[in-house]
Order: C-alpha cells, then sequence, then structure tokens
C-alpha cells in the first residue's frame, strides 16, 4: 500500500496518510528523530451521540446517556479475563482513554517497542466483551464516578451552565450520563453502539514520531479484520433554539468562594472545516484581546479583587452546537457579568484595538508551534481536528488571513443577552445573596 505524502514546507512538517480496505483512516505525522512516539486509535462517537440511524437502518435509534463513556470503560476488558494497560505495561507504554462530546480516544505514548504497542492498541479496541456479569459489576463502578462528579463545585457549574444554555441538545448532559440511565445498560445496548460506531471506517489511526509508516501499514494489516466500510452513520439532534433556555441556574457546595461560569451559546454551528477553524481562532483571539490577562478588563477587575488568577476565557465547540464561556471565582459575580456586557458593547460600537488583536493572533500562532514539539498534544488536537473535518495544518493560513472586519462580525454574532447563561455555586452559608 502506497501512502499519500504531503510536505508543509511552512511548519517543515510531513504527514504520510492512507485508507486501508476497511475504510480506517491511518495518519503518521512524521518527527525525524524524536525519541518518544504517540498513537491515538479513535471513534467519531461521544456522549452527544445519543440519536442516530445505523448503517442499512431506516429507523432512528435513540439511546441512553452516558453509553459512549461506558463503552471505553469496557473495551479495555478481554474475553480471556485479562486487561490491555496489563499488556501496555509489559512494554513501557503509557496507556489512557477518553470519552468527550464528540469522540472517543484510546491512546498511548512510548520511547521503545512502538509497534508492539500498536497492535495491542488495535486488537484490544478491537475486541469487545461484554456480559451480564461484567457489564452490572461496571455499573457501580461509573455510577461512583457519576456521584464523584456530582460533589465536584466545578463540574457542577459547567454542568449546569449548558443546561442553563441548551434546552434540548445533549451536551447539556454529563459526559458520563447519570446513575439512573446507567442503572438501564444492558450487554445488547453497548454491542449495537459498538458496532455501529466502533466500524474501522468511522475510526482514525493517527501516530506521531519517528516511524516508520510501512510497518505502521503492517500493524493494520494484522490486526483490523474488516475488509470494507460499513456506510455511513446518520446523526441525529432535536431542534435547539439560538437563545439560551434559561438566564439564571444556581447551586451551592461547600467552598470558600462563590464560582461562576457565564457563557453565550453560539447561533453558528456546522459548515466546512476551515468554516469552524476560523470560528475557533476568531472567538479565541477575541477572547484573548477583550478578556486575556493583559486586556483592561482583567487589570481594571483583578487590581479591584473582583477576580482572582482562576478566571478565565474559552470557546468550545463540535459541529452541532458551541459555546463561549468565562470561568472563575469571586464574590462579585454580577459586577464581572456587567463589565462584560460592557466590553463587549464598546468593542461593538468603537472596534477592537488592531495592535492587541494582532498580538493575540501571534500568541495562538506561537501556541500552535509550540505544540508541534509535543507528541502528545499535538496528536489529541490533530485527532480532534480531524473529527470535525478540519486539516489542523490548515490552522497557519487561516490565522494569517482573519481580519479585524471578521472579529468584529463574529464579536456581534456570538455576544448577544438572549443567548447568555450564568451559572452559579454558591457557598452554602451564602446561598441567595450573590
Amino acid at each position: 500500500m502506497e501512502f499519500t505524502k504531503t510536505y508543509y514546507e511552512t511548519l517543515g512538517e510531513t504527514v504520510y496518510s492512507a485508507t486501508h480496505k476497511s475504510g480506517l483512516q491511518i495518519i503518521l505525522i512524521k518527527k525525524s528523530g524524536f525519541k518518544k512516539s504517540y498513537a491515538t486509535f479513535s471513534t467519531k462517537y461521544g456522549s452527544i451521540n445519543t440519536e442516530f440511524v445505523v448503517p442499512g437502518e431506516n429507523e432512528t435509534t435513540k439511546v441512553i446517556p452516558g453509553i459512549a463513556h461506558f463503552l471505553e470503560h469496557k473495551v479495555f476488558e478481554q474475553p480471556d479475563g485479562s486487561n490491555a494497560f496489563n499488556d501496555f505495561s509489559k512494554y513501557g507504554a503509557n496507556a489512557n482513554a477518553f470519552t468527550s462530546f464528540g469522540v472517543t480516544n484510546y491512546l498511548f505514548s512510548c520511547t521503545d517497542y512502538f509497534y508492539e504497542n500498536l497492535e495491542i492498541l488495535l486488537g484490544f479496541v478491537q475486541t469487545p466483551y461484554f456480559t451480564e456479569e461484567n457489564v452490572e459489576k461496571e455499573k457501580g463502578i461509573i455510577a461512583q464516578e457519576i456521584r464523584m462528579y456530582e460533589d465536584d463545585a466545578e463540574q457542577t457549574c459547567m454542568y449546569n451552565c449548558l443546561e442553563a444554555m441548551y434546552e434540548n441538545h445533549p451536551v447539556r448532559i454529563n459526559i458520563a450520563g447519570g446513575v439512573d440511565d446507567i442503572m438501564k445498560t444492558t450487554p445488547e445496548l453497548l454491542y449495537k453502539c459498538y458496532n455501529t460506531f466502533y466500524h474501522p471506517s468511522n475510526m482514525a489511526l493517527i501516530c506521531v514520531g519517528d516511524l516508520d509508516e510501512n510497518k505502521i501499514w503492517d500493524c493494520v494489516e494484522k490486526c483490523i479484520k474488516k475488509d470494507s466500510p460499513h456506510g455511513e452513520i446518520t446523526q441525529v439532534f432535536p431542534e435547539e433554539s439560538t437563545r439560551a433556555f434559561k438566564r439564571n441556574i444556581e447551586a451551592s457546595f461547600d467552598i470558600p468562594i462563590p464560582m461562576f461560569m457565564i457563557g453565550f451559546k453560539d447561533p453558528e454551528t456546522g459548515g466546512t472545516g476551515k468554516e469552524m477553524l476560523k470560528r475557533e481562532i476568531l472567538t479565541n483571539c477575541i477572547l484573548r484581546t477583550l478578556f486575556g490577562k493583559s486586556s483592561d478588563f482583567y487589570k481594571k477587575l483583578y487590581d479591584k479583587g473582583v477576580i482572582n488568577k482562576s478566571f478565565s476565557a474559552f470557546y468550545e465547540y463540535e459541529q452541532s452546537c458551541g459555546y463561549a464561556a468565562f470561568f472563575g471565582e469571586s464574590e462579585s459575580i454580577p459586577e464581572i457579568e456587567k463589565e462584560i456586557f460592557k466590553t463587549v458593547e464598546e468593542a461593538k460600537k468603537n472596534g477592537i484595538n488592531k495592535e492587541n488583536f494582532e498580538r493575540a493572533r501571534k500568541v495562538y500562532l506561537g501556541n500552535f508551534m509550540e505544540t508541534l514539539d509535543n507528541v502528545e498534544s499535538f496528536g489529541n488536537d490533530y485527532m480532534f481536528a480531524y473529527h470535525k473535518g478540519i486539516d489542523l495544518f490548515d490552522y497557519v493560513s487561516v490565522c494569517e488571513n482573519i481580519s479585524l472586519e471578521d472579529a468584529i462580525e463574529r464579536l456581534k454574532t456570538l455576544f448577544k443577552e438572549e443567548q447568555c447563561s450564568t451559572s452559579t455555586v454558591l457557598p452554602k452559608e451564602k446561598e441567595g445573596d450573590a
């Protein structure tokens, strides 16, 4: 099999790509001279994929929340009673897995025995083993994990904000699901979701390091037994207003300082990979320019003691949803909210400072360049981008071509009061005071 070789001259990066007969996409980002190597074997299947049409079927399948996360736990367990973590440890690999809103990812990094570890990765993910007994056992483990999240003030603050912003979209639900949902999990349900989403044609193998593409291909040929793609999976999402579902939501915890998340629901979703990448870069540059640590907003509120070093501003998105958010601790949450709106309105009226915006763009470009030398960070970034239809190496050209005019339009679209929700977590003794 011949790989397609792409050389990105500006970055000095070489990418090898190929499609296996199973439909699996294989990508190698070659890093000559690097000692550490990294591999991710991921499926475009996360917590928000609760309603879909299986290839070859006509009816929509709707499943309980938390199944993607449940599968991530169970896939490590093998039919012979072994666990894939033990196999990785024999070859000195650091292995892990995670479930996000949009993907489930299995990964390892190592300095030696890459191809042996790669066979383990490909092998165990392609060997599901779900029984009544081991599923029942896992329910208790995951229920404990969910309760741990429920006892975490930061997690509660974040998910409450998502629940306030979104009325119907499953992004409002904890990635692990709820305890009552998890108790309904069956081996049959797990196999149905596994067989739908874990087909190689819905997955990607991304390797980063000083590696041989032909040896990677040999591992894939040995481990992947499917010989054809199984068709497109149709994702179904409920109708969702562009307006926030609720303006405010409140909870209380045993914490010393009130906590907040102020979210702005993004009315713009989907589009091509470059369109989504442009939205991401524009939004992050706006957030850094107007609310970053060198901004007038930050200096003013920090000097007054209204915010502390916990304050952050960020943008998260999938193809079907997205939001910008502000997170932190403060005794004066209404003042922060007021200053956010004031800052946004002034920028809409008077424009964004060109010099500050250019500085923000250079910072984000610099941060991107730094990740190129970290095999794990870049491998994960590339994986997330791939499953959104984005070529991460377009980052430089898109970043260099955004304009102040683009930023103003984005500002006007995203930061509207009707799209805003505020989640507050108060110390129990101060509940109702903020």
